[in-house]
């Protein structure tokens, strides 16, 4: 009998990757990565404000680019053997789409309107909407449909977005139809059913970003949404009500694009789900394990056995919904609007000189102003990180908040901002380094205190994504500062492998993402144990920095 394999498609903040997973090994046969041009060119965002939107153009060139890219070179043998195809996108990332699914930004009208695109999970545009449901859920006098999403709802969120936009955009508001979520439009596209009304919604969207539960019979009531705003009424009919897990099909490739991404037609389409919850799944998460996505931002996730009778609330965090990551286990979501971008911002900070001062030299040719700032570039992270790890443990002076992106986790605040503390003249990079990524650090533990103080189990921790694979020191921190043992798992690309994964039991080869882990996983690389001094002397500091928080969320309101 031949191999099976696969296809996961992961979507994230700046490319689409694809892979080809033999089901039987979890081998990547074929792999490829497309950037979003006009992302990359920052099209349609406005960072000053917070606004980042992507055009659907760049979700479906890299749909087909990067599924060609991965099977290219393969044999026909493999290429006929692909049975399955999940999707993992951001979220909450939706789109204003008409009656027949069609984003508003695939017409000519709104080619070049931001509020008719993809609204990117990191868009904060919408912090009012968000305070707004918050106060309304609490004092309404119903249901509080806050209170699966941890009790704080988060201008990230898919009910704050739609609010913002329709408020905002009367052009959008007179010709959007329904809403979609990345995560569900790109396997509707596949299967070529589109309608708003009858495409699969993924659970794990609509139960963590749009108060989706069983218990309310599917959405927030319409006497709710209106009472929030009268522009609302209507549209919950013209949402959904039902939702499904991520081992459910959608339906098989459509023959355009079979044919568009030079595959069987009886390819089998898996109801889609977030990037960071499909990565838990690639990184072999297991009951009571905190599995960590370390990126720009973060995403914390636990899975515990679903029990009988009536559901604990977890408050402060993200959302806890039956089979979101998981199916059949209760699924627990937090996290930090930003990790990585931090380090980013401040990698961008230092590069200021050889951006706009380097650049304008009239005396250096362009290719060694180029190479100049390429190398820079390259390497300004890994120095920062050697040199600010040579520096002695006692030093403790300058503390940071990892708020530069507001706060997602614990009780989601967007509108607060970072600050950096007991600065001196002989603060220089490393140091101010250093405490960005101690600050980091202290966010993470934040997420643990508030799921252990909750009554959540946490065994072990399990790290993937970018910064845990290339960053020794910030990972060694984070280990000092939980003072847990954290495991990296082995895979380069555990959001693709994590869809690989639910593909395959999507196509009937595994029974279930258990088994598919267990067939398909690639185990850990490294373990990083804390060290017990440090672990020591950062107690003393995280009390620094919750004092420091304290201050900024109260004083500087």
């Amino acid at each position: 009998m031949a191999k099976k394999y696969v296809i996961g498609l992961d979507y994230g903040t700046d490319s689409v990757r694809s892979v080809v997973v033999d089901t039987c090994n979890g081998e990547i046969a074929g792999t490829s990565v497309y950037e979003y041009p006009r992302w990359k060119k920052g099209l349609f965002c406005d960072p000053s404000i917070n606004q980042f939107r992507q055009h659907p153009l760049d979700y479906i060139e890299g749909l087909e680019l990067s599924v060609n890219g991965a099977i290219k070179g393969l044999s026909q043998v493999i290429i006929k053997n692909i049975a399955g195809i999940t999707v993992d996108t951001t979220g909450s990332t939706p789109v204003a789409v008409d009656k027949e699914g069609v984003p508003l930004s695939m017409k000519p009208d709104f080619e070049s309107d931001p509020d008719a695109m993809f609204i990117l999970w990191k868009d904060h545009t919408a912090v009012k909407e968000a305070a707004e449901i918050n106060k309304l859920a609490k004092k309404w006098g119903g249901e509080d449909f806050t209170k699966f999403e941890g009790g704080v709802y988060s201008s990230e969120w898919f009910w704050a977005k739609i609010l913002h936009v329709i408020r905002k955009n009367k052009k959008v508001r007179k010709n959007v139809w329904s809403w979609v979520e990345h995560c569900d439009w790109i396997p509707a596209l596949l299967t070529g059913n589109t309608d708003p009304l009858l495409l699969k919604r993924s659970r794990c969207a609509a139960g963590h970003k749009a108060m989706w539960h069983v218990d309310f019979n599917g959405l927030p009531s319409e006497k709710f949404l209106v009472k929030l705003d009268p522009l609302l009424a209507g549209l919950r009919d013209r949402l959904f009500t039902d939702t499904y897990t991520c081992d459910v099909p959608v339906g098989t490739l459509s023959r355009e694009w079979a044919k568009r991404l030079g595959l069987p037609e009886n390819v089998k389409v898996g109801v889609g789900a977030f990037d960071a919850h499909l990565g838990a799944v690639g990184g072999e998460i297991k009951p009571h394990y905190l599995i960590k996505v370390m990126g720009t931002s973060t995403c914390d996730m636990l899975v515990s056995p679903m029990d009988k009778g009536k559901e604990k609330l977890v408050a402060g965090i993200c959302g806890q919904v039956d089979g979101s990551i998981i199916p059949g286990m209760l699924g627990l979501e937090a996290g930090q609007s930003a990790f990585g971008d931090i380090y980013a911002w401040f990698s961008k900070l230092l590069m200021w000189p050889v951006t706009e001062i380097i650049s304008e030299m009239k005396w250096l040719d362009n290719k060694t102003k180029d190479k100049i700032t390429e190398e820079a570039a390259d390497k300004i992270i890994g120095e920062l990180s050697r040199q600010a790890e040579s520096l002695p443990d006692e030093e403790t002076a300058i503390v940071a908040l990892d708020w530069l992106n507001g706060r997602r986790t614990p009780d989601a605040n967007q509108a607060l901002k970072g600050a950096i503390a007991g600065l001196s003249l002989g603060s220089d990079a490393p140091r101010i380094f250093k405490a960005l990524a101690e600050a980091t650090a202290f966010g993470s533990r934040m997420i643990n205190e508030r799921f252990i103080s909750e009554g959540a189990r946490i065994d072990g921790v399990i790290a993937v994504g970018g910064v845990a694979k290339k960053n020794p020191f910030v990972m060694q921190i984070v280990a000092d500062v939980l003072n847990m043992p954290i495991k990296v798992a082995s895979s380069d690309q555990t959001c693709a492998l994590g869809s690989a994964m639910a593909a395959s039991v999507v196509a009937g080869i595994h029974k279930n993402v258990a088994a598919a882990q267990k067939a398909m996983g690639g185990g850990f690389e490294k373990v990083y144990k804390p060290n017990p001094s440090r672990a020591k002397k950062y107690e003393a500091l995280f009390k620094k920095y919750k004092k420091l928080g304290s201050f900024i969320e109260k004083e500087l309101k």
